[in-house]
C-alpha cells in the first residue's frame, strides 16, 4: 500500500476513528488517486481528528482545501482525499456505494 495512506490511516486508528476503509481509484475516472473514509465518535471527535492528521501530516503533505464542520470534514491533499464523518453522516451519505461502483468499473477496465 501507498506509504502516504498508510500514515493516514495509522494517525485516524491511533486516534479512535473507526470503520477506516481506502479506495484506490488510481486509473479510474475520478479526480483522486485514492480516498480515505473514516468514522468519528461524534461532533468534537470529527474536528479533533482533523487536528491529529494537520499535525501528524505536516509539513510532508500540503493541505489544498479543508472543509470542516462537526458532523463531515473533507480534506484535499491533491490526489488523496479524506472524509471524516459521524455515523449518523456516514450512512446518510453512503459514500462507500458510489466510491466502489468507481473501484469496480476501474477493475473492469
Amino acid at each position: 500500500m501507498n506509504p502516504r495512506i498508510e500514515k493516514i490511516s495509522a494517525i485516524l486508528d491511533q486516534n479512535k476513528a473507526e470503520a477506516i476503509e481506502v479506495f484506490d481509484l488510481k486509473e479510474g475516472d475520478y479526480f483522486a488517486d485514492y480516498v480515505v473514509i473514516a468514522s468519528s465518535l461524534g461532533e468534537r471527535h470529527t474536528l479533533a481528528l482533523l487536528d491529529h492528521l494537520k499535525k501528524g501530516l505536516k509539513p510532508d503533505e500540503q493541505f489544498l482545501y479543508v472543509d470542516e464542520s462537526g458532523d463531515w470534514v473533507a480534506i484535499d491533499l491533491g490526489d488523496i482525499l479524506i472524509h471524516i464523518l459521524t455515523p449518523q453522516y456516514r450512512v446518510k451519505y453512503d459514500l462507500e456505494s458510489f466510491l466502489g461502483e468507481i473501484a469496480a468499473r476501474k477493475n473492469k477496465a
